[in-house]
């Protein structure tokens, strides 16, 4: 008997999220959307926490009226949005009512299916949403989020998968972000997920190590309902197996997809063109790499890393924190490597390398990761890690959310009249700094993108190096804000020197250079001393300063905290070296910060 499988195109989400950093905009998006209507896919994935970041921190477009120009635009296919459980888009646990309202409002605006997932695997953190899912009349599917380890086994994944059935879901997927799945292991699993579980089985999985496809056909082989894959344009590596491919590879056989082949290569040839658009944020992790099959690093966390790490100096290092992330996961029972739990397994071992000393700092998450404040931990902790990063704290058995006070109304009121609606109050929500700055950005009419390279060659760009008078552009983005900079070469080549004239952003050198360099150093951080004192308080790494909780006369124990930094979108508590008064504090909230700068002075 035939089996039609069914496929969801991740090209509006997760491909370009996976290979172009997020990037592409809505106005790419929306002229391809009438032959992606027709294709007859089951699903398109179109929504997602990275997407609602970038959508306002980089794009500036209102993510949610993304969303219904491409339900207007696609009125034939479900819209598919990935949440992440309890928390929604962000990196922590919301009130269940922040839950309800982003869920009822996600569902008015245009998704049909909700992928539920949770970092931890923990169920408990899926239930409020799953409700709220089915409350919308949308689906609900549940997911498992697919990791190897001692403690995560096929029992295991049966018993999540009986458990989030018994919840309401409507399918599962599971949910491969590292690309770790091997096509037998596929196999097994599927076969024992159908075995146990009546309901539909989707397979998700990243093409990092090169096994997608053979894992998505050995899934179909022991009954998997639908694949997940994305067009070939932004296919494989840390994206998806190509649409074409498993379609062209399923043809004629009893799991024939059905769908248009030459129609999708239409569709393909459209995104090769944008792809190009946005060469500066290629990943560059595009191809095949098996390291993954020993480190579980996903390929964006890959990124992230290299790119925190250039940032401090120490590329040549990066193979140090991927051989310490392994342990730093092991230590704290083997979470999945997913958002957010990638974030704080990898922002830890990044300490711990550029330290040289294992958790001599600790990040507030994995503090609050091990007091229980992201649900249960899969294995067990090191205790005692435990006990250095809580003390004698307690350990949180319930449901994090059980613990949470309904906010939404205090949000409403924080934003006040900057929200012009239910969803702009959702938005602030989500991410409180970037969300508040796009709303008064709105306001004042100073909505801005980040600029985009033109491509080498392109008409428009300006002339090659070397024309005299004549200016080269560059783009430079310096901690997440861009630069337009024009450089011309004038003068006497004969003493071995060339002169070099730069305007950015329209501003003479002379301005620019104090500015620039006034805001690569942190604002007032240029005039910052460099750390030698005892009680001088600094940092191991560039950051924002989150909160200042000291002032000058206080008195302060050795160890106390005095300021908290925002990293990698993690925040770190720095400590004072030394017992004494402070003599003075340097820093403010929302300055950059960089190592080895005085940031608060403490006399014993």
């Amino acid at each position: 008997m035939s089996k039609k499988i069914t496929v969801t195109d991740t090209v509006l989400r997760d491909a370009h999220q996976s290979l172009l950093a997020t990037r592409m905009r809505t106005e790419d998006m929306l002229p391809i959307c009438d032959k992606l209507d027709r294709v007859g896919y089951w699903s398109l994935e179109v929504w997602g926490g990275a997407t609602f970041d970038s959508c306002v921190r980089f794009l500036k477009e209102d993510p949610w009226e993304r969303l219904r120009q491409l339900k207007a635009a696609l009125p034939n296919t479900r819209l598919q949005m990935l949440l992440r459980g309890q928390n929604l888009l962000g990196y922590r646990h919301y009130s269940d009512d922040v839950v309800k309202a982003f869920v009822a409002k996600a569902a008015v605006n245009g998704i049909d299916v909700f992928r539920i997932f949770d970092a931890m695997n923990d169920v408990r953190n899926l239930r409020v949403a799953i409700e709220a899912v089915k409350a919308a009349g949308k689906h609900a599917q549940g997911t498992i989020a697919y990791t190897t380890s001692p403690v995560h086994t096929n029992a295991a994944f049966v018993a999540q998968a009986k458990a989030m059935q018994a919840m309401g879901i409507d399918s599962i997927a599971i949910k491969d972000m590292a690309g770790l799945l091997t096509p037998y292991a596929t196999f097994e699993l599927v076969k024992a997920l159908k075995g146990e579980v009546d309901l539909p089985v989707f397979i998700h999985s990243h093409d990092t190590a090169g096994l997608g496809a053979m894992c998505q056909l050995k899934a179909i082989e022991a009954g998997a309902d639908h694949i997940d894959t994305a067009i070939s344009s932004l296919a494989w590596g840390t994206s998806h197996p190509g649409t074409e491919s498993m379609v062209a590879a399923l043809k004629g056989s009893e799991f024939d997809t059905g769908l248009d082949l030459e129609l999708i290569q239409e569709i393909g040839m459209y995104f090769h063109a944008v792809r190009k658009k946005y060469h500066q944020f290629e990943s560059e992790f595009t191809g095949v790499d098996t390291r993954v099959q020993v480190n579980q690093v996903p390929g964006g966390m890959i990124s992230n890393l290299a790119n925190q790490l250039k940032e401090q100096g120490a590329l040549n290092r990066m193979n140090e924190v991927l051989e310490e992330i392994p342990r730093v996961r092991a230590d704290l029972g083997f979470p999945p490597l997913v958002t957010p739990t990638s974030q704080i397994v990898g922002t830890q071992a990044f300490f711990n390398v550029l330290a040289g000393e294992r958790y001599k700092t600790i990040t507030n998450e994995v503090k609050l990761y091990l007091q229980g404040r992201y649900g249960k931990a899969p294995g067990k902790v090191d205790e005692q890690l435990r006990k250095q990063a809580i003390g004698s704290e307690e350990v949180i058995d319930v449901r994090p959310a059980d613990l949470l006070k309904p906010e939404l109304a205090r949000l409403r009121e924080e934003i006040g009249s900057l929200a012009k609606s239910e969803e702009d109050v959702l938005t602030f929500a989500m991410f409180p700094d970037i969300g508040r700055k796009f709303l008064e950005e709105r306001a004042a009419g100073t909505l801005k993108p980040e600029e985009l390279l033109p491509m080498p060659g392109a008409q428009g760009q300006s002339s090659p190096v070397g024309g005299e008078g004549v200016p080269t552009e560059f783009v430079v983005d310096v901690h997440g804000e861009s630069y337009r900079v024009d450089i011309t070469g004038v003068g006497v080549k004969g003493d071995g020197k060339r002169h070099f004239y730069l305007s950015i952003d329209g501003m003479p050198e002379e301005v620019v250079f104090e500015a620039l360099n006034d805001y690569v150093a942190g604002g007032a951080s240029g005039k910052r001393k460099q750390a030698g004192a005892p009680g001088d308080v600094s940092t191991t790494m560039p950051g924002n300063i989150v909160d200042v909780l000291v002032k000058e006369g206080d008195v302060v124990k050795a160890g106390q905290a005095v300021l908290i930094t925002e990293a990698m979108k993690m925040e770190t508590e720095v400590q004072a070296p030394i017992a004494g008064t402070v003599k003075a504090v340097h820093v403010a909230k929302g300055d950059r910060v960089n190592p080895g700068e005085v940031l608060v002075e403490i006399e014993g």
